[in-house]
């Protein structure tokens, strides 16, 4: 079946012939029609029902503009604007040079524009990255006998192109002009384009300047929710929430009801700011406003309830979502689903998945995910790895986060061969293993003292481009100390060391752990007192941790002593540290 594309292109192929059976002679778009032929005006209607049409290429209206211009009978430069004008819309043909050309096809032939022209030859300058060029048309329209006020549009295509070009002082500076020199009276479009353009670069000093100048200004030119919509939405992006409620607030005591995209920023705002209670608020507001949220606001909402795992009012939002009449979407499930699977409810879990399925909306890879996560949390790894299969039979394919989840969940659970399995797997069908996978499996291996395949896993994780991180290392040396394995622990230190990173405290406490067990005490208080020279100090783990080693040594001088020093430090001994001080005493 062909496309809408195609469609559209063949009907306009049907469209010429038709105009060449009836206007066209054998000679190449030698028209004879003379003026009030009715074909001719046929012809014209035709060209203007197209030109509110999308073309589908630059050549369809390349043929009506030379047809248009050997005709007899003389279209109006209205027309000729209507036809460019349209030639413009396919911007990814990158149509300006071609516009500007006709143009000057336009004025050879005697051809007068008028003031729409020149915003449209402005608007091609702009695109090309010549705004000094535009600057010309001023003269020229003034030149033609346009008066300035008919010039607002070229003045408005100027500053949008200033705008898009990175030139937002010369646009202010033009407003300016505009305003004071030359006596043009700016609209909201005017002032839209350069407070957009200043909020895209976080001057937000300027932009309370404009809006302020656009309230001394005539009635016709007070900014209007677009604007404030804008300037509220860029202050939320850039986490300026109270300035937002602050022009929020300015706009609404200027008698301008804010829209359900205003409510939307906020509430949007509020919530990545982690401010859930207002964001409720918010909404309270707004349905008070007999403003109907749509889904997107739920959405987010019952997501903050979700996260909270105050699912039951997360439930009740999507009842009052159904009876509102807007249907649940899939992120509207996935935010459920995460919610039960947070409480552990994954009975509940299933159900809000099975309705899913019954209402006709397609899981995606996020609502598998979520669901195997929910039941590697839980230990349940045969479910997971069902749910995991589940997916697959539906043609979803697993994402690198689904492999990883589960590969944990496996080697938590010590499947080590199937974890293995899966991780070969993901790369056969060509997905590469995060630092999250590969930490997993080489957490499991480590834990079954398979330390050939760690290193043959490491080598293997450098060679595809993954580069160990701290977590990583951390998680080798705390496994390789807790199996006895110190000396191959110190080469994974002296490694990071080389590496020019930075041991944090967790790894230090882990060394001497390790050297604890070892009964290695000496090493244990020098690695304490090099921790103390490289500004990293111990905390009470680290005491606590050095301490056990001593009592179970029967050292008890050294535990006594480090135990006031911890003390002195205003740490406490946590209870395997008393427990043993007891067992031992």
């Amino acid at each position: 079946m062909s496309s809408p594309i195609c469609k559209l292109g063949f009907r306009f192929q049907l469209q010429l012939q038709f105009n060449s059976r009836y206007f066209c002679n054998s000679a190449r778009f030698k028209i004879t029609a003379i003026d009030g032929d009715p074909y001719a005006r046929k012809f014209m209607a035709s060209v203007r029902e197209q030109c509110q049409l999308r073309f589908p290429n630059l050549q369809i209206p390349l043929n009506l503009f030379y047809q248009m211009m050997s005709l007899a009978y003389r279209p109006s430069i209205i027309d000729f604007n209507r036809l460019l004008a349209a030639m413009l819309k396919l911007k990814r043909l990158q149509p300006h040079s071609t516009v500007i050309s006709l143009y000057s096809h336009l004025e050879l032939s005697g051809r007068r524009p008028d003031s729409h022209s020149m915003a449209i030859l402005a608007n091609c300058y702009c695109h090309l990255g010549r705004v000094d060029f535009g600057f010309s048309l001023i003269a020229k329209s003034l030149k033609l006998g346009y008066p300035l006020e008919s010039n607002l549009g070229l003045f408005n295509t100027l500053i949008n192109g200033l705008v898009h070009n990175n030139q937002l002082l010369q646009a202010v500076e033009l407003l300016d002009v505009a305003v004071v020199k030359l006596g043009i009276q700016p609209d909201t479009v005017t002032y839209g384009t350069v407070v957009k353009g200043l909020c895209e670069i976080g001057d937000y000093a300027d932009v309370l300047h404009l809006l302020r100048q656009m309230k001394s200004r005539p009635s016709c030119c007070k900014p209007d929710i677009v604007i404030y919509n804008t300037v509220i939405h860029s202050l939320c992006r850039d986490k300026l929430l109270n300035e937002a409620l602050y022009v929020f607030s300015a706009m609404r005591t200027e008698g301008i009801n804010p829209d359900v995209i205003t409510y939307d920023t906020l509430i949007r705002g509020m919530f990545n700011l982690g401010r859930n209670v207002e964001a409720k608020e918010m909404l309270v507001e707004m349905i008070d406003s007999n403003i109907a949220p749509d889904v997107s606001i739920y959405n987010m909402l019952i997501h903050i309830h979700c996260k909270d795992t105050m699912i039951d009012e997360a439930q009740a939002l999507v009842e009052i979502m159904t009876e509102q009449g807007l249907a649940p979407d899939v992120l509207t499930y996935n935010a459920l689903l995460d919610g039960y699977c947070l409480c552990g409810q994954m009975d509940k879990a299933r159900e809000v998945f099975d309705l899913m399925v019954q209402t006709h909306c397609q899981p995606d890879v996020v609502t598998y995910s979520t669901l195997i996560n929910g039941y590697v949390k839980l230990e349940s790894i045969d479910k997971a790895h069902d749910i995991f299969q589940e997916m697959i039979a539906q043609g979803i394919a697993p994402d690198v986060v689904v492999y990883s989840t589960l590969i944990d969940g496996l080697c938590k659970s010590n499947r080590i061969p199937l974890a293995r399995q899966l991780f070969n797997d993901m790369q056969i069908y060509g997905i590469k293993p995060d630092v999250c996978t590969y930490g997993s499996l080489l957490d499991g291996l480590c834990k079954n003292a398979q330390l050939d395949e760690v290193k043959a896993l490491l080598k293997e994780m450098e060679s595809n481009g993954v580069t160990p991180d701290i977590v990583i290392y951390t998680i080798l040396i705390d496994n390789l100390c807790e199996v006895g394995e110190v000396k191959y622990a110190e080469i994974f230190v002296s490694d990071l060391l080389s590496k020019g990173a930075l041991l944090d405290r967790k790894t230090y406490t882990t060394m001497i752990k390790g050297y604890c067990k070892t009964g290695l005490m000496n090493t244990a208080v020098k690695l304490l007192n090099k921790m103390k020279q490289v500004g990293c100090p111990p905390d009470d783990v680290t005491y606590n941790t050095l301490i056990q080693g001593f009592i179970i040594k029967n050292d008890m001088r050294n535990a006594l002593f480090f135990r006031d020093i911890m003390v002195n430090k205003g740490f406490k001994a946590d209870a395997k540290t008393i427990s043993l001080f007891r067992n031992h005493l």
